[in-house]
């Protein structure tokens, strides 16, 4: 014979609600301890690697620069060479115009000479220029670097002192939220995901929605105690729960969740 299933009435729909809820507003509370930390060390990881690229790229220029002097280099040992060959060679000349045409060539590789050194002056101060702007970025990129070591570090023994915690409480929600209806979860989903403090059910406070000022009227407080129904709070969206519930829940869960931790610690 087939097992019944039982039937989930209002209130414990209510109370699985806010078990949840209490469940994952302590996994929220680890998180915010976290801060900004990750996003910090991420968005430290992007600009060092924005660094690095330019870095590589100012010092592909450099190396280009450092080529085109080699070359200009060359160019002048070449005219020295030139220069040279040619001076022995006017000392075999048979007239003025071989002479005054070897003559010509000495003069064009001297200029050559004086164009290619003029040349290097000005890489060298290309280089001299530019090395300024990599010094600067190299120690900016060093500064990045450890300002990233030290987040990093900050957020690992932050992790280290809160994830078994929270992947415990994660796992207890998994199993609150698999005994929830699928419509019911997608709703609590939603508002959570709403709200700025991942609160989606709440309970009456000075006769009003939590974290509200606005008065709830006598009639829907007594629906709300009776727990016939799921009711929503229609100026904040939450859905409510009457204090005593709440009361009641909070307690029971923070035994169970103190029971839950205590496993992990042992």
């Amino acid at each position: 014979m087939a097992k019944k299933t039982k039937t989930l009435t209002a209130e414990d729909r209510l109370r699985a609600l806010y078990d949840l809820q209490l469940i994952d507003s302590r996994i929220d509370r680890i998180r915010v301890v976290r801060g900004e930390l990750p996003m910090e060390v991420e968005d430290l990881k992007n600009e060092i690697e924005g660094l690095n690229t330019r870095l590589e790229k100012m010092e592909e220029e450099n190396e280009m620069v450092n080529q085109r002097i080699s070359a200009y280099q060359n160019q002048i040992e070449e005219a020295k060479a030139l220069i040279a060959k040619y001076e022995e060679q006017q000392n075999n000349v048979r007239n003025n115009r071989e002479f005054e045409s070897l003559n010509k060539e000495i003069e064009y590789q001297t200029l050559e000479i004086e164009l290619c050194e003029k040349r290097i002056r000005e890489c060298n101060a290309q280089l001299a220029q530019k090395q300024e702007g990599l010094e600067a970025l190299r120690e900016k990129n060093t500064q990045r670097q450890a300002d990233l070591d030290s987040k990093e570090s900050e957020l690992q023994e932050i992790i280290a002192e809160t994830q078994a915690e929270e992947d415990e409480l994660l796992k207890q929600s998994e199993k609150l939220a698999k005994g929830i209806d699928e419509r019911l979860l997608r709703t609590y989903s939603r508002i959570r995901r709403a709200a700025k403090n991942g609160l989606a059910v709440v309970p009456i406070d000075r006769e009003a929605s939590a974290g509200t000022y606005i008065k709830i009227p006598p009639q829907r407080q007594i629906d709300i105690a009776q727990r016939k129904q799921i009711i929503v709070d229609e100026h904040s969206g939450r859905i409510l729960v009457d204090k005593a519930l709440a009361d009641e829940e909070a307690e029971r869960m923070e035994a169970f969740i103190t029971k839950c931790l205590k496993k992990i610690k042992k």
